[in-house]
């Protein structure tokens, strides 16, 4: 069986994305193809066309980093796509591995009964691991054992939660991306994107665009059934020695309408969690 060519795919979905004339070329008649031509990326980088086109084709898969930093360059590439770029270059063949269990750090579980606010861990391949109570009221797809990717592309009642769905799943595809870096054969990964892949039009073409981004906070936009539009904030934290966890808090301007809707949430949930049998016992 062939190794996969992440390094080749990469390169060929950002050249294709170039236009040609923001480039600084000058663009003579109908092109069939979208983006630019192998020669030409390789006339910008400073490379042998030649030299190029094995690196597309996977038959050079160790270029030097000046290399890969002078294609970064030719492809506008920011600081987190230059840095997965330039790991492709470093990775190994797969080797077997057993499907490793998900341990959530004792004082991070901790941290999210107290907290006041929605918080919960998700793994490297966004299986959400740990959720406290407001998680998973703002959510439901937020608690253990469930993907988030799977979700918000597979489950319209997320796909309803996200006004700017568009751009929210984007933004998650690409930061999906850089959490797997070059691991892409790791069979975890490859049953969840063929899945995807099969099942969802949109996830298959940003799939194809292999756009990454740094995995950090940001504004959020949610409609809630119950308590209306959520404008929140996200924070992504890395939790060390943890093989790439990420504990994700949101939270409102306080005094805010959003930050009345969450504790209307929280209170409700808190409500219903009391009239559970196993509050009761």
């Amino acid at each position: 069986m062939s190794r996969p060519n992440a390094l080749g795919e990469y390169l060929r979905a950002r050249r294709e994305q170039i236009d040609p004339a923001e480039a600084g070329l000058r663009v003579v008649g109908v092109r069939r193809t979208p983006g630019l031509r192998r020669e030409e990326v390789a006339t910008l980088a400073g490379i042998s066309a030649d030299y190029y086109l094995r690196l597309e084709q996977g038959r050079d898969r160790n270029p030097s980093p000046q290399v890969l930093e002078a294609l970064a360059r030719v492809f506008r590439l920011d600081a987190t796509a230059t840095r997965y770029l330039l790991s492709l270059s470093t990775a190994h063949p797969a080797t077997p591995r057993r499907p490793r269990r998900e341990v959530v750090p004792a004082g991070i579980r901790q941290l999210l009964d107290v907290i006041n606010l929605p918080a919960f861990v998700e793994s490297r391949t966004f299986e959400v691991l740990a959720a406290n109570r407001l998680a998973t009221a703002v959510s439901p797809s937020i608690r253990p054992g469930v993907n988030r990717l799977r979700t918000i592309f597979l489950d319209p009642g997320e796909r309803d939660l996200y006004p700017d769905w568009e751009q929210a799943v984007r933004g998650m595809v690409a930061g999906f991306r850089t959490s797997v870096g070059s691991d892409v054969d790791d069979p975890r990964i490859v049953q969840l994107v063929g899945e995807l892949s099969l099942a969802s039009e949109p996830f298959r073409r940003l799939w194809a665009r292999h756009d990454v981004t740094a995995l950090a906070g940001g504004s959020m936009r949610l409609r809630h059934p119950r308590v209306g539009m959520l404008e929140l904030r996200r924070e992504k934290l890395p939790i060390s020695d943890s093989g790439g966890q990420i504990l994700a808090i949101y939270h409102a301007e306080p005094g805010s309408e959003s930050a009345r809707a969450l504790d209307s949430l929280d209170a409700a949930a808190a409500g219903e969690a009391s009239r559970t049998p196993a509050a009761e016992g």
